[in-house]
């Protein structure tokens, strides 16, 4: 089991937010349905594996954030529904508040050379989980603590960035820099773009509305800028597609969506709508991958039986 599981989670509840922001409803359901169903599932999954996890390890630690942002996007899109919203970001709160002193203690185990050396996309998730927080805390109306789950957020993915762009400049080669996980660099700042959005109408109008806005429109700058170095990697060095390259596409279309809801340019629903599609292929090819190599795996697992 990968300790970053909860990654189809995210990906397919992501996705399901963006098919309900372009209105195709049904196929939005039945990926919600998809999502809320696999959650408890990959839960008890991790449970009865828990004692295999090495939580000493970085890379385990930070991998776990993706239940934590995986709550917190199926939250995000069952928000009319209040109950479930509070039990999720509850559940969300409480692994954040478990997993965020085991990562910055085996962060500080290394030094800062250390981290460089084995720093890689799959770090942004504790940012991107942050972020997912301040998403929840601001549908709940909680907005102090939206501002401060944002604001770490942001902070996070300039520490996890930096790590990453430093390592790259020091060893391009390194295979980890080019792993699907890459595009997390992207998705980072795309949920707190989301996020942001999230924040500016849970506000009230004054200067810190302002400038939530204004940094917005920055991190989906820079989200936005991400796109065409990745798609370089990616066709490049063949970095593979999988599901933390899923999830950042998904984002970044609903990040998107926000922008034209707020600013009302066309333009940004033609983009967004562009990346939806692009979002949804990238989701049916992991997901018939997914399924293959799970049919394999029951093969041969499977007995063959006596034999005379």
């Amino acid at each position: 089991m990968r300790p970053d599981v909860f990654a189809a989670v995210m990906a397919t509840g992501i996705v399901s937010i963006a098919a309900a922001d372009h209105g195709f409803h049904d196929l939005s359901e039945m990926l919600i349905v998809v999502a809320a169903v696999a959650l408890p599932v990959l839960m008890v999954v991790v449970v009865r594996a828990w004692r295999e996890l090495d939580l000493r390890d970085l890379d385990v630690t930070l991998a776990l954030f993706t239940y934590i942002a995986a709550c917190a996007v199926v939250g995000a899109r069952l928000a009319e529904h209040r109950i479930v919203l509070w039990v999720l970001a509850g559940m969300a709160l409480q692994a954040w508040l478990s997993l965020t002193p085991l990562a910055a203690r085996a962060m500080w185990r290394h030094r800062w050379t250390g981290l460089r050396d084995h720093a890689h996309g799959g770090w942004e998730l504790a940012s991107v989980a942050t972020s997912g927080l301040a998403i929840v805390s601001a549908d709940l109306g909680i907005v102090f603590w939206a501002v401060v789950f944002w604001v770490l957020g942001i902070a996070g993915y300039l520490t996890m960035t930096g790590l990453v762009l430093w390592r790259a400049h020091h060893d391009a080669p390194s295979p980890e820099l080019v792993q699907p996980d890459v595009w997390i660099l992207m998705g980072g700042a795309a949920i707190a773009t989301l996020a942001g959005d999230h924040l500016h109408h849970a506000l009230l109008p004054g200067p810190i509305t302002e400038g939530v806005r204004a940094v917005t429109i920055v991190t989906w700058m820079v989200a936005t800028l991400w796109i065409p170095l990745l798609v370089y990697v990616t066709v490049r060095r063949y970095a593979g597609v999988g599901w933390p390259t899923v999830f950042p596409l998904g984002m970044y279309s609903s990040a998107t969506y926000a922008m034209a809801v707020e600013t009302g340019w066309q333009w940004f629903a033609t983009i967004s709508l562009t990346v939806f599609w692009i979002a949804l292929a990238a989701w049916l090819t992991v997901a018939v991958e997914a399924l293959l190599r799970f049919r394999r795996l029951r093969a041969v697992g499977t007995p063959s039986g006596p034999t005379t």
